[in-house]
């Protein structure tokens, strides 16, 4: 999970950020994820729709984005001092539009260290084909 440069403290604290946003986007609670969305947000679906803190909080809040269920399975936690890069893969069970589905996807982040607490700032997803 972590290269030679990766101390292994910094990756249980990104796995555990990384853990704490899967849960908020299950069931969101916005003061939380005020908390873990940095201020410049860049927020990548794999339509190519794009979304900044605000509007991704509140398509969570609203519910316009409905996860019922969230597995993520890690493949790399890299950690170069106050940035870490995430991959993983995402498999989802939704009810976007009041429509069940399941989704598959390929997801990088990158997050950073700010005031003792991990931000989500850039995330980007890919379709995943099976």
């Amino acid at each position: 999970m972590a290269d030679n440069n990766t101390n292994i403290k910094d990756v249980e604290a990104v796995s555990t950020a990384v853990e704490n946003l899967r849960k908020l986007m299950i069931t969101p609670v916005e003061a939380e994820l005020e908390l873990i969305v940095a201020e410049e947000l860049h927020y990548g679906h794999s339509d190519g729709d794009l979304e900044n803190k605000a509007t991704f909080i509140k398509t969570l809040i609203d519910k316009k984005s409905d996860f019922l269920s969230i597995n993520l399975f890690i493949f790399a936690i890299n950690v170069y001092d106050n940035t870490a890069v995430v991959r993983h893969t995402l498999h989802a069970a939704t009810f976007d539009d009041e429509i069940p589905r399941t989704i598959k996807l390929l997801i990088l982040s990158v997050w950073n260290l700010k005031n003792d607490r991990w931000e989500i700032v850039a995330r980007q997803a890919v379709k995943l084909l099976n």
